[in-house]
């Protein structure tokens, strides 16, 4: 059991400590982008940015900073959809391929594109009669508070997750391919949940989302309402207290995340 724990910890921790080796670009392409001698070298030779003096290792910090925590941000994401994949997987007793959705459209263009989800449960594919039971249930409460006509839902065979850390943005591109997303989980008899592990998710976009009938649960506690919590799904519907297991571990994640920033809020060496 510690084993295994280790090994879910592993998935949030693994990522984020990319993060610590994070290097502005600059505008320079690709690449792994600049160190601090590099862009001093850079803006040194830009009349310009040398002339008012761009060239401080300070604007190099900001720049390692302001990307650098974006980059803590998508790396949680990244992590949080790794641990909630191999928790269901787990729980229910699946294949790694039993937890992947993805789908094929054809472009403009005519070639084929493939989107992914981040993570599947087939009602037939619960080997254990009570936990499919249970799941079931909890997908038939979650479409009756979504109006979904009861002949609709008949046809669905289980759900897809998009797992998010968070969700502040207000980007429409995003928002537009999960509404996407969501019809094309409905026509493969799918229902669409997205499970953010924090709370922070804009007021406009869970509202939207929630028109385009997608469940949508969120990281509070205390409700003890798996429709809505995400920490009360995963405790009364997948089996596994994933609050607990982020209390337990908070001290060796916090540890993580803090070297990651103290390097991030520096300019760092050459």
């Amino acid at each position: 059991m510690k084993s295994k724990e280790n090994s879910y910890l592993e998935l949030i921790l693994e990522p984020i400590r990319t993060c610590a080796n994070y290097k502005p670009k600059f505008g320079q392409g690709g690449g792994d982008g600049l160190t601090l001698t590099e862009f001093q070298r850079l803006y040194k030779n830009d009349s310009f940015y040398n002339w008012i003096g761009l060239n401080n290792p300070m604007m190099y910090a900001a720049h390692k900073a302001a990307g650098g925590i974006t980059s803590v941000y998508r790396q949680l994401g990244i992590g949080c959809e790794r641990l909630f994949r191999t928790i269901i997987r787990d729980a229910f007793e699946l294949s790694s391929s039993d937890v992947k959705w993805s789908y094929d459209i054809q472009t403009s263009g005519g070639k084929s594109r493939t989107f992914y989800l981040d993570g599947r449960i087939s009602l037939e594919k619960i080997k254990n009669t009570n936990h499919r039971r249970l799941f079931h249930d909890w997908m038939k409460q979650s479409a009756q508070g979504m109006d979904i006509n009861s002949k609709v839902f008949a046809t669905l065979t289980g759900t897809v997750f998009e797992v998010r850390q968070g969700y502040k943005s207000k980007d429409s591109k995003r928002q537009n391919a999960d509404i996407a997303n969501a019809a094309t989980a409905y026509t493969n008899a799918y229902m669409p949940c997205a499970v953010i592990f924090s709370q922070q998710i804009d007021e406009g976009i869970l509202l939207r989302y929630k028109h385009e009938k997608w469940v949508v649960l969120t990281g509070v506690e205390g409700l003890n309402n798996p429709l809505i919590s995400t920490y009360d799904f995963m405790r009364d519907i997948i089996g596994y207290d994933l609050a607990s297991f982020f209390k337990r571990n908070s001290k060796k994640i916090k540890s993580e995340i803090n070297t990651v920033l103290k390097t991030l809020l520096t300019a760092g060496g050459k």
